[in-house]
């Protein structure tokens, strides 16, 4: 079956990778396997590298790129995996650019549409899913396996799933990278206003998922929202259908009380990472009423974020977007730490 691109889809390393074998037959991907001190890309980031030298992603925020791009198109030739490593004190670290007191390694291997289309296919399935995967690469040969979070695996895995934690590990005298591909925060828009079109674009280029749900037809038009995922019901059924995890942002923006309560219901009735609501402090109070006759208590309320977004004196939609999105990353992140 051939690839088709999803149009509402940020293009990641990965959907790239994939775009570039079904195209070419062959791409590479590097992976951040391990870091040291300062490193603006975290373990588990990627970039992927097309046969021509494109690429998409990244791998250290720009110090060492072209010097992993030129060891890619070697590693496409010779068909075999390769660990770069990076260093302050290390003559390549400087010819790369990486004077920066850190040290980084990353992993690059390629891929090839015969023998890797089903493993990118598997990875993908989980993502539409919505479910985690663990891929534990052996950096030796390349062999992967895939864990998925609903069958029984190692502790050590299960708890790297659970804090979406990648990180190097041994597996007997194998050193092997565990990659924990956990679902991307996903943003529910409740109200395709003005500033919900803005904090879609936004979510989208940082590689959230998004979904726009409004029942008024004239808001939720292809001409305003484009390719973003859209959904016409009430709250009550497009939440219910979406599937609200933990990892799932909403945000209320209409303005009209009967829609934005309803998704505040059904948000409240979840286990969703955030909830915010677009309103003035007096309008947030008389909400609060509202909900609270509908049976929810105060420790409920106390999770909608409202006025939502951060306190940055923002005017007009693309800054009132920007503070909102700003305080979804906040939360996703500390979330993470935790």
């Amino acid at each position: 079956m051939n690839y088709v691109p999803d149009p509402c889809q940020p293009r990641d390393a990965l959907t790239s990778a994939r775009s570039w074998l079904e195209e070419f037959g062959q791409a590479a991907l590097a992976t951040v396997v391990s870091t040291w001190g300062s490193a603006p890309v975290p373990v588990g980031g990627q970039m992927a590298i097309g046969p021509s030298g494109q690429f998409e992603g990244s791998v250290s925020g720009g110090c060492v790129e072209a010097e992993v791009i030129t060891e890619a198109a070697d590693v496409l030739t010779r068909d075999r995996p390769r660990l770069l490593e990076f260093g302050v004190g290390e003559e390549l670290a400087w010819r790369a650019g990486l004077p920066c007191g850190g040290a980084i390694s990353i992993y690059v291997e390629p891929l090839r549409r015969e023998r890797d289309s089903a493993f990118l296919e598997r990875v993908f399935s989980a993502r539409r899913a919505r479910t985690s995967l663990a891929v534990l690469t052996t950096l030796a040969t390349g062999e992967r396996r895939l864990f998925d979070v609903r069958a029984p695996m190692p502790a050590e895995i299960a708890q790297c799933l659970v804090s979406n934690e990648s990180r190097l590990i041994r597996l007997g005298d194998d050193p092997v990278f565990l990659h924990a591909l956990t679902p991307p925060v996903r943003v529910v828009i409740v109200g395709a206003t003005h500033v919900g079109q803005v904090l879609a674009d936004l979510a989208n280029r940082i590689g959230y998922d998004v979904a726009v749900v409004d029942p008024r037809a004239a808001f939720a038009s292809a001409d305003r929202l484009g390719d973003f995922k859209s959904l016409t019901d009430w709250p009550e059924i497009s939440l219910k259908s979406l599937g609200l995890d933990p990892r799932t942002a909403v945000v209320t923006l209409t303005h009209a009380a009967a829609i934005d309560d309803e998704a505040l219901t059904e948000a409240l009735r979840s286990h969703c990472l955030y909830i915010g609501a677009l309103g003035s402090i007096r309008t947030h109070a008389k909400r609060l009423q509202r909900l609270a006759v509908a049976g929810f208590n105060d420790a409920d309320l106390a999770r909608i974020s409202a006025p939502v977004g951060l306190p940055i004196g923002a005017k007009g939609p693309a800054e009132i977007a920007v503070s909102i999105l700003a305080e979804i990353v906040k939360v996703a992140r500390e979330t993470r730490q935790a």
